[in-house]
C-alpha cells in the first residue's frame, strides 16, 4: 500500500507539473512575468501619450528602433518621435486618447517577443481610429523593449 501512495504522489507531482508548464506555453515566453512586464510598459506608454509626455511614450522603444511611415522605415526613437507628432498630435498635445486592445504576446526566443493587438485612438469629438500592429520586443538591461514597430 505504501508503494501505491508513493507512486500516486510522483503521478500528481508531475501532473501538476506538466499543467503549470502548460500555462506559460500557450505565449512560449520564458516566465510568467514576462507577458506582464510587456502588458506593463504598453499601460505606460499609452499613459504618457495620453498625458502628453511624447518622451514615456517612446520609453517602450530601444533606442535604435524601427518602424514603418507612409514612405517606408523609419530608423531610431527620435525619428519614430517625430512621425507621431506630425501624425497624431497638435499643439504639443495628442489629438485623441489611446489604449490597446486584444493583445497576444508570443514568444519567440526566450529574449525576444511578438506582440500583436490593436491600437484605438478615441475621443477629442472624432471618430476612433482604430489600427492592428505586430511589434517585435526584446529583453534588454532596461527590462522589455519594442525593437520595431508595424502599425
Amino acid at each position: 500500500m505504501r508503494q501505491h501512495r508513493g507512486w500516486t504522489f510522483l503521478i500528481v507531482a508531475a501532473v501538476t507539473a506538466c499543467a503549470t508548464q502548460m500555462q506559460s506555453a500557450g505565449t512560449g515566453l520564458r516566465y510568467p512575468s514576462d507577458g506582464a512586464a510587456i502588458r506593463a510598459v504598453l499601460d505606460t506608454s499609452a499613459a504618457g501619450w495620453n498625458r502628453g509626455e511624447l518622451p514615456v511614450y517612446l520609453y517602450a522603444y530601444t533606442d535604435s528602433a524601427t518602424t514603418m511611415g507612409p514612405n517606408g522605415l523609419v530608423r531610431g526613437v527620435n525619428a519614430i518621435g517625430d512621425q507621431m507628432e506630425k501624425g497624431f498630435w497638435r499643439s504639443g498635445r495628442p489629438i485623441q486618447q489611446l489604449h490597446y486592445e486584444h493583445l497576444e504576446i508570443t514568444s519567440l526566443s526566450p529574449d525576444r517577443a511578438l506582440v500583436t493587438g490593436q491600437y484605438v485612438l478615441s475621443g477629442s469629438g472624432r471618430a476612433n481610429r482604430t489600427g492592428w500592429f505586430t511589434t517585435i520586443w526584446a529583453r534588454t538591461r532596461a527590462g522589455w523593449r519594442m525593437i520595431h514597430d508595424h502599425s
